[in-house]
């Protein structure tokens, strides 16, 4: 079984790309494929999504790429294929985002992308850093997980769903920043599990390891 990640210019995909070949090679799942070809992510078994910058930004390159989105939405929506969407990728499944101006995301779990808003005004946005995870309801991807352990964040914003049934872990930022979110063959990951050490490349064998 392959794992595509899917390139379409938004971020350096090279930790991403080491991260999930060093799990992939230790849990037996398969080749993971660095690609924008549309006939490659078709016929993959897993998808995952990254992004780094500006929501409009990455929506838009996503959307230049012929062919890319569409063979991505066969392959998740129409296919059941297990996705992953890290940061921006994560954001993108959410119905809108309101970073710089309203964008439409893809609307695959109900939100909105709305900039973090700390109780407390000592509390610098962007959330730069590590942060503690709090687990709010069991999925495969925490197994050996628990809440307490620390995962790294860069963001300014963060996805607030529409449904609370879809968010799987949050962290304490002066107020409830979403972490994971997730629906039937969907995940996706505010912070970065490549750059997270132990916790982050459990989770990302985790991901390979799920049969929804």
């Amino acid at each position: 079984m392959t794992t595509v990640i899917i390139d379409y210019e938004s971020g350096n995909l090279h930790s991403a790309e080491k991260a999930f070949q060093r799990m992939a090679a230790e849990v037996g799942a398969g080749d993971v494929v660095v690609t924008s070809d549309p006939d490659v992510i078709r016929r993959a078994g897993r998808v995952v999504l990254p992004g780094d910058g500006a929501f409009p930004a990455c929506r838009d390159a996503l959307y230049d790429h012929r062919g890319v989105f569409e063979a991505m939405e066969e392959a998740v929506i129409k296919g059941g294929k297990p996705f992953l969407g890290i940061c921006i990728g994560m954001q993108m499944l959410a119905t809108r985002g309101m970073e710089y101006r309203e964008t439409a995301g893809f609307d695959w779990i109900g939100g909105t992308v709305e900039r973090i808003v700390p109780g407390d005004a000592a509390l610098k946005v962007p959330h730069m850093g590590w942060n503690d995870l709090v687990i709010d309801r069991a999925h495969p991807v925490f197994e050996g997980v628990q809440s307490g352990q620390h995962a790294y964040f860069v963001h300014s914003y963060h996805m607030v769903v529409d449904d609370d049934a879809h968010l799987l872990a949050h962290v304490d930022y002066g107020a409830r920043v979403t972490a994971v979110v997730g629906r039937d063959n969907l995940l996706g990951m505010q912070f970065h599990p490549e750059k997270s050490q132990n916790v982050g490349l459990r989770m990302i064998a985790n991901f390979l390891g799920w049969k929804p």
